[in-house]
């Protein structure tokens, strides 16, 4: 497989969340989404998996706040 068999998760919806250092839009961390040009296609997986970890993780409640 090569890098360009993966595409990149950008949905052009660019902005950084900046309290979490992550894109509202595709869910790439600023580092992840300056190193995707330079990335080999096992590195690109690794990304795309973290952006859909990341996704599921922001969109489940948190379970740290204190009930009231």
């Amino acid at each position: 497989m090569s890098a360009t068999d993966i595409p990149s998760p950008c949905i052009s919806v660019c902005y950084l969340d900046t309290q979490r250092d992550v894109c509202v839009g595709c869910y790439r961390s600023r580092a992840e989404i300056g190193e995707w040009s330079r990335a080999d296609a096992a590195r690109r997986a690794e990304i795309v998996a973290s952006c859909t970890a990341r996704r599921a993780a922001l969109a489940t409640p948190s379970t740290d706040a204190p009930s009231r």
